[in-house]
Parts: structure tokens; C-alpha cells; sequence
């Protein structure tokens, strides 16, 4: 019930910074870009290869979405700079494996880089919420984890 109120509360949140963001004849000009897919190593929520889809709710602030080979994550990302391929500060969640293969599922952030182009690599610490039966029994779960990833981001 928590995970459901947070989401509902998170996504109300994301619809008020779209209205606030719409373009308004005559001000300031909309950005030439407002989405974009990175696709790579680590990339959505963990997975081996995976693809990360971001849209810009407003100037600086985007939500990401993405999955892959055994895993997908979600996230809400703070951008430096008012463009899509511009360096962000994502806070997220991860989710890693699927039935018997779920190993676990992790909240945190990381500092992603994005070149001009192309480029786009991430570090960061997160935390594990649970482990499921795909984690290794003699292996103890880490209170902090670290997190990172590389790939290829194109601006859509």
C-alpha cells in the first residue's frame, strides 16, 4: 500500500512540473529536445543489456523508465543544465530478476555523465530493500551497494 501511494503521489507530482512546463507563445523558447534513450551495459534497473527512456517533465527535471535482459528500474532525474543531454543526478529504484531468479531490489542515486553526444556513464550508492531466492545464501547482502553503468544515449 506504501508503494502504491508513493507512485500515485510521484506521478501527480510529475503532471503539475508538465503543466508548469508547456511552451507559451511568445516567452521563452521550448527546448529542441525533451527525450531521450540510452542504451548499454547496467542500464535499466541493472540488467546485463538494457535500454533507459527519459523524458524532460520540465526544464531540468525528467522521469526515466527502462528495462532489460532480467531487469527494469525507474527513476526521477535532476539535469544540471536545462537540456536532455546534459549530466543528471537520477534517484531511483532497481529491480533485479524475475520469479525464482529475483536476486534484488535496490533505491539510490547516482551521478550520470553525458558527453555532447553518445557517451553516458553513471556511479552512484543504493541501498537494498529485499533479496529474493536468486541471491546467493552464502554470500551476505552489503548495507550499500555500488552502482554503475555505461552506454550510448541518443536525444529523440
Amino acid at each position: 500500500m506504501k508503494y502504491l501511494l508513493s507512485v500515485v503521489i510521484f506521478a501527480l507530482s510529475a503532471l503539475t512540473l508538465k503543466a508548469q512546463y508547456d511552451y507559451v507563445p511568445g516567452e521563452s523558447a521550448p527546448p529542441e529536445k525533451r527525450a531521450a534513450v540510452t542504451v548499454g551495459v547496467l542500464q535499466g534497473g541493472g540488467a546485463l543489456v538494457g535500454f533507459d527512456f527519459e523524458y524532460l517533465i520540465a526544464p531540468r527535471f525528467g522521469l526515466q523508465l527502462g528495462g532489460g535482459y532480467i531487469a527494469y528500474g525507474a527513476g526521477f532525474n535532476y539535469h544540471l543544465k536545462p537540456a536532455i543531454n546534459s549530466s543528471f543526478i537520477n534517484f531511483g529504484y532497481w529491480h533485479q530478476g524475475f520469479g525464482e531468479t529475483f536476486t534484488q531490489d535496490i533505491a539510490g542515486a547516482t551521478f550520470t555523465f553525458r558527453a555532447r553526444r553518445l557517451l553516458s556513464a553513471s556511479l552512484g550508492m543504493g541501498f537494498p530493500l529485499s533479496q529474493g531466492p536468486g541471491w546467493n545464501s552464502s554470500v551476505e547482502q552489503p548495507p550499500v551497494m555500488l552502482l554503475y553503468s555505461i552506454g550510448i544515449y541518443f536525444p529523440l
